[in-house]
């Protein structure tokens, strides 16, 4: 996917087009911030680097990246990201089944081997931004959700928007269609439980397409679409929470 990535995004023809799903990011934007990625979270595998303190600094701290960029030569940052997302493939490899805990944005300590699904969510998920933005398909792999899924469920607690989820106290059960995999959160008053071990009663019930699961999580398309086309489907005892679930969260 980093290589599938930097090909769409370095062979642009303008790369200063607008992506519409950043405001305020152009086609070399997204390319550099995503090219930067990998060296950080090696980094951060390895006890160092940088990252926002909490979620609602993300977009600055993605703002300065950019803006402090080694380059802006489109090929120069794509071979940067082919090369960084090798090392780090290294560095996870030469941990072993010990992967340690490495520090992550919001403050978190996430496990560094299943940050590698929260990093191909950025190649699949600024890949379909950038494709959109050229008219070039960019299908998503239903079998690459469950491995972004797996590192967004790290995250995903401290990216709970205390505001919005103040008060508020539900579960809900997503099954992703054709991989025979459901998924748990119970928000409890502004927290977070993914895949809780307990026993809970579920409050709504939400068959998706994986890939329109993926893009609902990445706030990448609306909520009503899905559910006139099908591709989301919804029941349960208090089902009109689902149309809800996303804005809960801050934008990633």
């Amino acid at each position: 996917m980093a290589e599938r990535f930097a090909a769409l995004a370095a062979s642009a023809p303008d790369p200063d087009r607008a992506v519409a799903a950043t405001p305020g990011w152009s086609i070399l934007d997204t390319l550099g911030h995503v090219a930067m990625e990998p060296s950080r979270y090696n980094d951060l595998a390895k006890g160092g680097g940088t990252w926002p303190a909490s979620s609602s600094e993300l977009p600055a701290f993605n703002a300065e990246q950019i803006r402090t960029l080694p380059t802006r030569d489109p090929q120069r940052l794509a071979e940067k990201l082919i090369t960084d997302t090798d090392e780090l493939l290294a560095t996870i490899a030469s941990f072993g089944t010990e992967s340690p805990l490495m520090n992550f944005d919001g403050d978190q300590r996430i496990r560094a081997d299943r940050s590698l699904g929260t990093l191909l969510g950025e190649f699949v998920i600024h890949g379909r931004d950038i494709a959109r933005s050229l008219d070039v398909r960019w299908p998503v792999d239903h079998a690459l959700v469950p491995l972004i899924l797996d590192g967004l469920h790290q995250v995903m607690p401290g990216w709970l928007n205390p505001d919005r989820a103040a008060g508020h106290t539900a579960a809900y059960r997503v099954r992703l269609r054709g991989l025979h995999i459901t998924h748990t959160y119970v928000i409890s008053d502004g927290r977070l439980a993914v895949d809780p071990a307990e026993d809970v009663d579920v409050d709504v019930h939400i068959s998706a397409n994986p890939a329109t699961w993926l893009l609902l999580s990445y706030g990448r398309v609306d909520q009503w679409t899905p559910a006139l086309t099908g591709r989301v489907l919804v029941w349960g005892r208090k089902p009109w929470l689902a149309t809800g679930f996303s804005r809960l969260f801050h934008s990633a």
